[in-house]
């Protein structure tokens, strides 16, 4: 048995690396929702044996050393918890995610930008106050214009977000692949099937 899974190994040595591990803080909510706070299974595995987290489900597969062997955490929790950032950082995908990911003049998704409603060859600066998601055709459109002399309207106004609401909709976006222990854990407030 053992030389099957040495053998099975080695013609797929990515096979473990498909492991991650959901990362929950003290309080069992993930660190992050978007993206999804995951460690790699060596990660999971050292933490574990170094007495920094509980393991709370596991894969089926095992991790084997010469000496011992352990089953791959699927859901980790930290024993300390770590305190959220009240500070949100003005960065491109967080604002890419306060706007959902769609252009704030037409709604579209995909291949977004983004745009200074009041253009910085007016004044204006590069702030969450100012900076929306756009479209590359409406990013265009708009140019060093006003949004009156462009003819553009805005969904919503522009505004900087804060940290729980952004960790929030991050959770309207879950990533392509959820293994199916973490589900508990990530929607842990939705409504229950009848």
């Amino acid at each position: 048995m053992d030389g099957d899974f040495r053998t099975e190994f080695v013609r797929q040595p990515t096979a473990l690396k498909q492991h991650p591990a959901l990362v929950l803080n003290a309080d069992y909510r993930p660190l992050s929702y978007y993206p999804l706070s995951l460690w790699p299974w060596q990660d999971a595995v050292k933490a574990a044996f170094l007495d920094r987290v509980d393991i709370i489900a596991e894969y089926d597969e095992v991790a084997r050393s010469p000496s011992m062997q352990i089953r791959i955490p699927s859901v980790v929790v930290l024993k300390d918890y770590v305190k959220p950032q009240k500070r949100v950082a003005f960065t491109r995908f967080n604002l890419f995610l306060r706007d959902e990911f769609c252009c704030q003049y037409c709604g579209a998704k995909g291949d977004l930008t983004f745009d200074h409603v009041v253009p910085r060859a007016a004044g204006g600066v590069t702030s969450w106050e100012n900076v929306v998601a756009a479209c590359s055709r409406c990013n265009l459109k708009k140019g060093s214009k006003s949004l009156r002399r462009s003819g553009l309207t805005l969904r919503k106004p522009p505004r900087q977000p804060g940290s729980e609401e952004l960790r929030n909709m991050g959770r309207r976006f879950p990533p392509g692949y959820l293994h199916e222990t973490w589900l508990d854990f990530l929607y842990w407030d939705s409504e229950l099937e009848a």
